[in-house]
């Protein structure tokens, strides 16, 4: 399971001034491209799953991931998650033709998309589309945040998160440290994915 505190940030100018506030703690720069697919009678999505490509810095390396199950109640996100890295050609490969994903013989997650989820070989897969992430990555009292800008085709929300073992203890020191900075939040209330599908940016 993976729980993790999910915060809005209300524009660009609010990711800047949180940007430069946390700068001195910056560990490292993520540019991340987000891939989703399904099966063609969408088997997935109707379950509340989500299958996923995600590429890092040009092809560097890519992740397969499947997501289950999600809740968000008050910034904080819960959700099942498993992943498994996949060598970058492939994965390019998968999404120019989606059906090769059924190949991962050796893939658990895939071997899960079959039997839980009742996704057979013969149904096929199609690619949903995805987004782009840029993620800057900060050790900041003892936290990883994790500070997204990312760029939907209908617009770029920002996000502050932070993966964690006690979420309501992490999230009053991040909500502390943004209100000491005069930096406007409201708690997340949909995920990325759900964002991308409604194909509009969270009110």
């Amino acid at each position: 399971m993976e729980v993790e505190v999910k915060l809005r940030l209300p524009d660009s100018n609010a990711h800047q001034k949180l940007s430069a506030v946390l700068s001195p703690f910056q560990v490292k720069t993520l540019a991340q491209e987000n891939i989703f697919f399904d099966s063609k009678n969408s088997q997935l999505t109707s379950n509340l799953a989500v299958l996923r490509l995600r590429f890092y810095n040009l092809d560097s390396h890519c992740v397969l991931s499947l997501k289950a199950r999600p809740t968000m109640s008050n910034g904080v996100s819960r959700v099942e998650e498993q992943e498994e890295p996949l060598d970058p050609q492939i994965g390019r490969m998968c999404v120019a033709e989606p059906w090769r994903l059924s190949t991962l013989e050796s893939s658990n997650i895939m071997g899960r998309v079959r039997e839980e989820f009742g996704v057979k070989e013969n149904q096929g897969f199609v690619c949903l589309g995805g987004f782009r992430n840029v993620r800057q990555v900060f050790d900041w009292k003892g936290l990883k945040l994790e500070l997204d800008e990312t760029i939907y085709d209908f617009g770029t929300s920002y996000e502050i998160e932070c993966e964690s073992k006690e979420p309501e203890r992490d999230k009053r020191l991040i909500e502390g440290m943004l209100k000491e900075n005069g930096i406007e939040f409201s708690y997340s209330k949909v995920n990325k994915f759900a964002v991308f599908r409604s194909g509009k940016l969270p009110q």
